[in-house]
């Protein structure tokens, strides 16, 4: 009987979307990255879960070697790579030892990225862009085993030694703080109530190497999607948004493992949206990529955008009337605000159904849903009172 790798591979992002509050994307981005056998960077600030959900989604494979580091300037290569074998050297026999360390790896997990030192830098390079490591006794190359890393920061690289790191970095995702009221209450609640037992589902090593070696290669790409990117780069450089041949390549296994994970075999427009974490560099270039590529993937992604500028909107309109007196945020939600985000919802729900209905994918809409609520609930908590526990029903 053939293993579903791909069915087993949507429940563990579907088990980690609801245990990570507003990160279906991320979870979705970084498991594709993995059976692209590319690597990912979690782009935000402190205690946004970054390190909790990567350790999650690796712990998830069976069998594999897992490596976990916090770099810093100060950190060496032997540390990373494996540490001098003090009982060889004291025979005169200078040796490391590989054990536990990064090149022994299947996945990694590497904090604060962009923090590796110098001294680590060309190692640190190889060990992601060639899968090898340099000894230091200057002898021959060690193969590293490394299907993907998922590495984290908290800020963007600064300098070249940094940027050379980035480059290698395919996936590049964003994350902030919560941002629906009603999902911060309901982890507030998570830390002073029992917890049941979440669902756990695995997939082993070795359904995962054969997903990146055989399976997601496998899947075809057909003409119209070619065309389709060639499109997109071309608009994209109309943005002044120019991106290396390189990762333009590396990007058609993206395309290839988001088909295979909805268990497709051959990619379509929709999975086009997983470049929106590809083809930036700064995350204020991002919303630029975003409407490009989500104006390409369905014409109700078009109507859905408008909707988004108009949300966020409303939403910076919120933020500059902080410090107004109760009976002004309540007139402004009343009389603008409450009635133009229940408008959008209703609209945007609209364009969902119209887009299951044509068959046509409705993630990027999905997308927008999740800001209008988010934004909805925060007028609703801070402009008119509602307790955030409430806020859900009113929705």
């Amino acid at each position: 009987m053939a293993v579903d790798t791909a069915g087993q591979l949507r429940a563990v992002t579907g088990e980690l979307s609801d245990r990570f509050f507003e990160r279906d994307d991320v979870v979705r981005a970084l498991v594709v990255a993995m059976l692209a056998g590319q690597h990912s960077l979690v782009l935000g600030p402190p205690g946004t879960a970054k390190s909790e959900l990567a350790r999650e989604l690796t712990g998830r494979i069976e069998g594999a070697e897992l490596w976990e580091i916090l770099l810093s300037k100060f950190t060496s290569p032997t540390r990373m790579f494996g540490p001098i074998d003090v009982g060889a050297l004291s025979q005169g026999e200078y040796r490391q030892v590989y054990d536990g360390r990064a090149t022994t790896a299947h996945i990694a997990f590497m904090d604060e990225i962009f923090k590796c030192s110098t001294a680590a830098l060309n190692e640190t390079l190889a060990f992601l862009n060639e899968r090898i490591y340099h000894p230091e006794n200057g002898g021959a190359p060690v193969r590293c085993p490394l299907i993907s890393a998922i590495t984290a920061s908290n800020e963007l690289p600064v300098g070249e030694e940094s940027a050379a790191i980035y480059d290698r970095l395919l996936v590049r995702i964003e994350v902030g703080y919560l941002a629906d009221p009603s999902n911060f209450a309901a982890l507030i609640r998570s830390a002073v109530t029992e917890q049941k037992a979440p669902a756990r589902t695995t997939v082993t090593l070795e359904q995962l190497q054969s997903a990146v070696t055989k399976e997601v290669p496998a899947v075809e790409v057909p003409d119209l999607v070619v065309d389709a990117v060639c499109t997109l780069r071309a608009a994209l450089r109309r943005q002044e948004l120019v991106s290396s041949d390189r990762r333009w390549r590396q990007a058609v296994r993206l395309l290839q493992a988001s088909a295979y994970l909805d268990g497709r075999d051959a990619v379509g427009e929709s999975d086009l949206t997983v470049l929106t974490h590809v083809l930036w560099d700064s995350p204020i270039q991002r919303p630029v990529v975003e409407r490009e590529v989500l104006q390409m993937v369905n014409p109700d992604a078009r109507e859905a955008l408008d909707l988004a500028d108009a949300i966020e909107e409303l939403e910076a309109q919120l933020d500059a009337k902080v410090g107004q007196s109760r009976e002004a945020l309540n007139d402004w939600a009343i009389k603008e605000a409450n009635g133009k985000l229940a408008r959008a919802g209703k609209k945007l729900a609209k364009l969902r159904k119209e887009a299951e209905g044509s068959g046509r994918s409705a993630t990027s809409i999905d997308r927008v849903i999740a800001r209008q609520r988010a934004v909805h609930a925060r007028v609703l908590t801070e402009a008119l009172g509602v307790d955030a526990s409430m806020v859900q029903t009113q929705l």
